[in-house]
């Protein structure tokens, strides 16, 4: 068995201090701190210093941490091998992602394995304002179906794999009297609509990111006033003529307010387009549960095209 206070030590370098390592792992900050200090003794080696209030790693940690991603990685695979002499799939699998994920691939994905793998227990979150690397790194997930953002993991981090799952584009959102409405049929270039007042729309980890990527392709920097999280207070905004957004495909407009807005399509170059991937810790893949998930959002992905 891998001693599991290495995977204490992994959690304190992603989050950076003791408090949120002990919230990410559902422990007492002394607990972790308790954890290290042992670590540190058996090893002979000290794994923190001081840096201000915080603490970081040494390099004698750092160097650790390449040793635990590779056994953490191999320890999935051997789970992967052990799981194929069981009988069937059973068990748990918890899947996590943000509001279109769940609407797009991880809700439809979630009924074909309640069909097929009735023993398997599926749980689906959208964790909203977590971290969903930290949370497959915690061990609170199996797979997340994140949208890639400019600091997260790159695809070859050695602690995940990452598959592709789906492309997801992004339309205009704009009032029903808007000037655009009437070109709801042909699509305009987002580079028309760079003097509009617009809305910072959806999650602020990757939808924010997208919009401000995208504008600056068109040549301009959007004028942000209002913002919103939920697409439904989003699409009432935009219906009070407070703004214009960029609105995902798989998002819907509530019924109240279908007559007061206009979807428009995005013509042109660049067409703002939303990657969906899929991500568990590397190994894991090869688990059952986890396999069939994977092939679950594969197949979800594919009956959208």
């Amino acid at each position: 068995m891998i001693d599991p206070r290495l995977q204490t030590l992994r959690v304190l370098h992603e989050q950076g201090t003791v408090t949120a390592t002990a919230q990410a792992l559902h422990l007492t900050p002394s607990t972790v701190s308790q954890q290290l200090r042992q670590l540190a003794a058996r090893l002979g080696v000290e794994l923190l210093e001081p840096a201000g209030r915080r603490v970081r790693l040494t390099p004698a940690a750092l160097a650790l941490l390449g040793h635990a991603d590779a056994l953490f990685a191999r320890w999935e695979e051997a789970l992967a091998d052990l799981a194929g002499y069981a009988d069937g799939v059973a068990g748990r699998l918890r899947m996590t992602g943000v509001a279109t994920a769940i609407t797009g691939v991880l809700a439809p994905a979630a009924e074909r394995l309640a069909r097929e793998v009735p023993r398997l227990e599926v749980e689906i979150g959208e964790d909203p304002g977590e971290n969903r690397f930290d949370l497959l790194l915690a061990g609170r997930a199996d797979i997340a179906v994140v949208i890639p953002t400019p600091g997260g993991p790159p695809p070859d981090d050695v602690r995940f794999t990452q598959r592709p799952v789906l492309q997801e584009p992004q339309d205009l959102l704009v009032p029903a009297g808007h000037r655009f409405a009437a070109r709801a049929a042909d699509g305009v270039t987002l580079a028309a609509a760079g003097e509009e007042c617009w809305i910072r729309a959806g999650d602020p980890a990757d939808q924010h990111q997208l919009l401000l990527a995208a504008c600056a392709a068109a040549g301009f920097t959007p004028r942000l006033r209002h913002s919103a999280v939920e697409w439904a207070a989003v699409v009432a905004l935009v219906a009070h003529d407070c703004g214009i957004c960029l609105l995902p495909r798989l998002a819907q407009v509530p019924d109240g307010y279908r007559d007061r807005v206009v979807r428009v399509p995005l013509r042109g170059e660049p067409v703002p387009v939303r990657r969906f991937v899929a991500v568990v810790r590397r190994g894991s893949e090869h688990r059952p549960p986890i396999a069939r998930g994977l092939t679950a959002l594969r197949a979800a992905a594919g009956a959208m095209r």
